[in-house]
């Protein structure tokens, strides 16, 4: 009995080279793969619905003889074949067709068929229905199996590819998927064995539970949702065991000065949640086992500090530090908050990006791999193979979800010799629900920094039609005569960094006509990291009073006399990024207030987003709605999907499932085999990063 696994998908009747081509589209090469193609959905063909009872909307088969069959002109040329039975009549309408199906439909031919029922011309229609000609009875019994509706893809339809599963099932006799669960987590869930589940989701009989099917709550479904959960998180633990398995250095041999000058100078005192985290990542950098700790914290609860304080632990220690940000303003907002908190403790940071000047970057390689800088603030340029440290101890990572686990883990290589690697702190403005952290992050500690500093005023969200711009103008100017500071968002078009950029230009200089009176900057992605830092310093400083950016200023910038932030075309931008941008206001003592000045009309999913903004700022709350409405791979980041992309489990649906993974997973690590098996199953090629 060969594994289904091991067994090629062209064993199956009628699978030739070019069908083993479309089906590899689908991701389907075995026998197994086959049978781990679920249904979508189900249609009940078991019984024949009378013509005369017929709704528009129902689904389902009708029985009857052909009264006509005539091509008919009109908008379109269309072949009308009129049916009858007892109760009443159906037309069904074929835009498509030849002669011969033509002939097939005689005056006095049975046909039986399946479809949507529509109005019409002729009435009651079914367009394009499955039909047979002169049909045999329908199945009865056991035989009578519920209809399976399957994912396709381009050259092959839904009969065939039903075909394909049917062979699929019957060679479970032979070829038996192997059952990598335990009889004990089987039985203390009550879950029906593996290929029993497999045969019950893909020929489910009529007397099975159509409404637990349909909505996707069968125990047959739940069995594998679990196993493929399961999977994902053996995995995650797995890469976390590899990791833990390497040394550190413990970074515990400081006196504290410097932690302590850096806390004393700071013109406020940490928060309860601030020190309570600062604490858990010392204890950690402490120890001689790599650290691996997620910070989160919605946008201004102070992450950076917390951060600084690591920092400063492992500098006292003698090693040093490496803080990595997605990008280049981010960065540098980075390293202009570094370098102002630390320049008092004799302390100057490196700076180090993909536009560094080759002169300047020259000389922070050679400081680092001397040990003369202990502190280096960059990009993604951190992870190139010319980036040589003397004993990196620690990486910061900011906003880990854009750069994905292929980079978090290649800074290993950069660790103090071939016997350590660097402590991880990995931070995110963008709250992750709790299901999604426990899943996705489930190689990583987490702390929640859950407290904003005191004196934070609410944010006063208001969506606008972009027909009352003229009054957001004049808001904008009333602001500014006031003494305060404003952003003019410019979202992305069309996925082009060049246009965004030119119509943030545009936008620039049609604001600075209308409000001559205001000093007006810009900044984008496209200009040079001197410009965009002398223009965030000139903002910062109250030079400017209006700034008119892209995204690019999402997080980062803390400008406290900054009150007002319009964002243009809001419908564009995703709830946890407009929650970012809101966020760079509402950080000194005023009013502040947010304006989306949207362009109607909106969709569902716009109009869900702008109504979650003007509800709540908890940033949780935002996340949870955000998970809602886009998916978990959206809210990840598209470099993380190659982890997020579930066959079968649905994160909010599936979320009660979690908790009993977290249980199970740990006690089955001691059995190798099972977790290596479960893990290629579900996961494949795609949990090789845990060899970096």
């Amino acid at each position: 009995m060969a594994d289904p696994a091991t067994v090629d998908v062209t064993v199956l009747k009628g699978v030739g080279g070019k069908l083993a081509a479309t089906l590899e589209r689908l991701g389907i090469t075995s026998l197994q793969d086959l049978l781990f193609h679920l249904p979508l959905r189900y249609e009940d063909r078991t019984r024949v619905l009378p013509m005369g009872q017929l709704r528009v909307g129902d689904s389902g088969v009708v029985e009857g003889e052909v009264v006509s069959a005539d091509v008919v002109q009109g908008r379109r040329r269309s072949l009308q074949v009129t049916l009858r039975d007892r109760s009443g009549f159906v037309a069904l309408r074929f835009f498509h067709f030849s002669a011969a199906q033509q002939r097939q439909f005689a005056p006095g031919t049975r046909v039986r068929c399946f479809g949507e029922i529509r109005p019409g011309r002729a009435g009651l229609e079914i367009y394009h229905p499955e039909y047979q000609t002169n049909p045999g009875p329908l199945p009865t019994g056991d035989e009578a199996t519920l209809t399976p509706v399957y994912p396709l893809t381009e050259g092959i339809q839904q009969p065939r590819l039903r075909r394909l599963c049917e062979q699929a099932v019957a060679m479970l006799e032979r070829h038996p998927v192997r059952e990598w669960l335990p009889e004990s987590v089987l039985g203390e869930y009550q879950l029906p064995e593996i290929n029993q589940a497999l045969r019950m989701l893909h020929q489910p009989p009529a007397s099975a539970d159509l409404a637990a099917l349909m909505e996707q709550r069968h125990p047959a479904r739940d069995r594998l949702v679990m196993e493929e959960l399961l999977a994902h998180h053996l995995s995650l633990l797995k890469l976390r065991a590899q990791v833990q398995s390497w040394k550190a250095l413990a970074l515990n041999t400081g006196d504290g000065r410097l932690v302590s000058g850096f806390l004393e100078a700071l013109p406020f005192e940490l928060t309860g949640a601030q020190r309570r985290v600062t604490e858990e990542v010392s204890h950690d950098l402490a120890q001689p086992v790599p650290m691996l700790r997620l910070v989160q914290g919605d946008v201004g609860s102070g992450k950076t500090v917390v951060a600084a304080v690591a920092a400063l632990q492992a500098i006292e220690a003698g090693a040093q530090v490496a803080l990595m940000a997605p990008t280049e303003i981010l960065a540098e907002q980075h390293y202009l908050s570094f370098r102002e908190w630390l320049a008092p403790l004799g302390i100057e940071p490196g700076w180090l990006s993909g536009k560094s000047r080759s002169k300047q970057k020259q000389t922070v390689l050679a400081q680092l791999a001397s040990g003369e800088c202990p502190l280096v603030i960059g990009t993604h340029a951190l992870f190139q193979e010319e980036v040589v440290f003397n004993r990196l101890a620690l990486a910061i990572i900011d906003e880990q979800h854009r750069f994905g686990v292929h980079q978090r883990l290649a800074l290993r290589e950069k660790g103090a010799n071939a016997e350590t690697v660097p402590h991880q702190l990995i931070m995110t403005a963008t709250p992750i629900p709790r299901t999604l952290a426990m899943s996705a992050y489930a190689d990583l500690d987490t702390s929640v920094i859950d407290e904003l500093p005191p004196g934070r005023q609410p944010i006063e969200t208001i969506a606008l039609p972009d027909s009352r711009r003229g009054d957001v103008v004049e808001r904008v100017r009333t602001a500014c005569a006031e003494g305060r500071q404003a952003y003019w968002v410019c979202t992305l078009i069309e996925e082009s960094e060049a246009l965004q950029c030119q119509a943030a230009e545009d936008t620039a200089q049609q604001l600075q006509a209308e409000l001559s009176e205001l000093t007006v900057g810009l900044v984008h992605g496209r200009m040079k990291a001197a410009e965009k830092a002398e223009v965030m310093e000139a903002f910062k400083e109250g030079r400017i009073d209006l700034l008119v950016a892209t995204t690019v200023i999402e997080v980062g910038v803390d400008v406290p006399e900054a009150t007002l932030i319009i964002i243009e075309n809001p419908e564009r931008l995703g709830l946890a990024q407009l929650h970012q941008l809101r966020g760079r206001v509402g950080r000194g003592e005023r009013a502040s207030y947010c304006v989306l000045l949207y362009h109607p009309p909106l969709s569902d999913t716009a109009k869900s987003r702008l109504q979650a903004l003007r509800e709540t700022q908890d940033g949780f709350a935002i996340a949870q709605r955000d998970l809602e409405i886009r998916g978990p791979g959206e809210v990840l980041g598209t470099r993380q999907t190659g982890l997020m992309g579930f066959r079968l489990a649905d994160w909010e649906q599936d979320a009660g499932w979690l908790e009993e993974v977290h249980r199970i997973g740990p006690r089955l690590l001691s059995e190798p085999e099972r977790v290596d098996a479960l893990i290629d199953r579900w996961l494949g090629e795609r949990i090789r990063y845990g060899d970096v």
